[in-house]
């Protein structure tokens, strides 16, 4: 199964995303979207497959999008995916593509949802916490 997943190596959950994806066998597709940047109609088309609207997919924390006024009420989506496209720091991550859907990734779990394949339990996050116990049951996150 092909996935690409638009990540930011600075960022733990995405870390985590690109690895969880690997120990479950797959080779993703990574892309380092700070590097690549975004086009208008790539975001269109990965939003509206994930059931997003750029609010929605807008990062809030250690982003400038207060400083920018992007959290003011009443910024049209218009005026936010200009606003991603010149800053790609104001996505969220990560966001995975594959056959199981479009999703992002936040908390990093939720590519469990897009993949037929786990990684072997039991399976903890970078941070040591378990997301997959010794019985090969998810755990809450």
């Amino acid at each position: 199964m092909d996935i690409v997943i638009f990540h930011n190596a600075a960022c733990g959950t995405s870390r985590n995303v690109v690895q969880i994806a690997r120990d479950a066998g797959y080779d993703p597709t990574v892309i380092e979207y700070l590097d690549a940047g975004w086009t208008r109609p790539q975001l269109l088309a990965l939003f509206a497959a994930a059931g997003l609207t750029p609010r929605d997919a807008l990062r809030v924390s250690k982003s400038p999008a207060a400083e920018m006024g992007l959290l003011e009420d009443g910024v049209s989506d218009d005026t936010l995916l200009d606003a991603m496209v010149a800053h790609p720091i104001l996505v969220n991550r990560p966001i995975v593509a594959c056959a199981g859907g479009v999703r992002l990734c936040r908390p990093s779990g939720k590519v469990l949802d897009l993949l037929p394949n786990w990684p072997h339990a039991p399976y903890a996050k970078e941070n040591g916490d378990m997301l997959i116990d010794a019985d090969g049951v998810r755990l809450p996150e």
